[in-house]
């Protein structure tokens, strides 16, 4: 994998990173205005940069190896960079004074299996932007221009809670997040626990489209309902009042709020195992985003004896699925589970833990 040096030939006058996340609870509740609960996962995106004195930023992709060039006039058409230049021009509308950079990004956060790879480098290339032309933003400042440059300039229709939690999660811990308001709290995870992450193997093809439909579904409910959101909806009955499919969406979100609620109230890693486990009840049944092969890798790892409980992550239809394990017990859950799924020919992983194949960090500022 080619160095800053290396593309450039000369040294990057800052450094910085962010990190992937995964949902432990709340999916699908971020664009109802609900609550989630995501944590880091030591996969991160890193972003090197210098200024280069020329007209043209530069933007090299160390995953990708390839170079793009872009002007603020004149956006890159390389898809990678395009996040790069959504977050220049949204520090340019912030009223900051930038000038053309050398960047090099490397990511050991998956692509395509819900750990918001995108979000990470877009937190890490807000960080050093914002230290090189002297920017003082905060975190959550970063997490909402990030949001932004992905709205504005890669037509992704996305909520803030993935750019809050790369930009304001800590390492090892929780963080309770109410979207609408954005009040927040960092909270350890249950006693005796810790997280295993696997990637399915399965790509998230229907996934876009089908979130843009269930939000569709989300907003026709809440306006059935007589509210502005349906985190406004606090009996899960009031569904039953609804023609499906809406009143199945309605009750997914409803009842996937009440469960985060549940959890950051403090419950014992057993039952934040059963929360877990109803979720992905709840996305496979009553939200319909689950898929035949994510309920196979569910299944066999809520059986094992290791486990508390099991859900898929992210949007679904693919993608990747997360664990409460007993403490020092993930690794090998995981090496056990992924040996008896790959029999069916499945390509599953595990992500976390295990070896993160971390961008050499030595001289980034990690904010964690």
């Amino acid at each position: 994998m080619k160095t800053f040096e290396a593309i450039f030939n000369h040294s990057p006058s800052v450094v910085t990173e962010a990190p992937g996340h995964v949902n432990l609870l709340g999916e699908h509740t971020d664009y109802n205005d609900g609550y989630v609960l995501p944590m880091t996962i030591p996969q991160r995106a890193r972003v090197a940069a210098w200024p280069n004195g020329g007209a043209e930023f530069a933007v090299y992709s160390a995953d990708l190896d390839r170079l793009a060039r872009f002007t603020l006039d004149g956006p890159p058409a390389e898809r990678f960079a395009s996040c790069v230049y959504g977050c220049v021009r949204e520090t340019v509308a912030a009223g900051v004074s930038v000038a053309p950079l050398d960047i090099h990004i490397v990511s050991s956060v998956p692509t395509g299996v819900g750990l918001s790879s995108s979000a990470a480098l877009e937190v890490a290339a807000l960080r050093a932007l914002g230290k090189l032309f002297a920017a003082h933003w905060d975190d959550v400042a970063i997490a909402r221009r990030a949001q932004q440059a992905a709205i504005r300039h890669t037509g992704v229709h996305c909520s803030i809670t993935d750019r809050v939690a790369s930009s304001l999660a800590r390492d090892a811990r929780m963080l309770f997040l109410d979207t609408r308001t954005l009040e927040r709290r960092v909270l350890p995870l249950p006693a005796d626990s810790e997280i295993l992450v696997v990637d399915s193997g399965i790509p998230r093809t229907l996934a876009n489209s089908a979130c843009s439909e269930r939000r569709g579904e989300c907003e026709s409910a809440a306006r059935a309902l007589g509210v502005p959101a349906l985190r406004d909806v606090m009996d899960a009955t009031a569904a039953e009042r609804l023609p499906a499919p809406l009143s199945l969406r309605a009750r997914h979100v409803i009842t996937e709020n009440e469960r985060v609620l549940q959890a950051v109230r403090g419950v014992s890693a057993a039952e934040f195992g059963r929360l877990m486990n109803a979720s992905h009840g709840s996305l496979r049944d009553d939200y319909a985003v689950s898929v035949t092969a994510l309920d196979q890798l569910v299944e066999l790892l809520q059986r094992d004896s290791g486990v508390y409980g099991a859900r898929l992550t992210g949007a679904g239809f693919g993608g990747a699925c997360v664990a409460l394990c007993h403490t020092g017990m993930a690794a090998t859950v995981g090496s056990r589970v992924v040996t008896a799924y790959n029999k069916t020919g499945a390509v599953a992983r595990v992500l976390v833990p295990g070896d993160a194949a971390e961008p050499d960090s030595s001289r980034a500022e990690r904010h964690q």
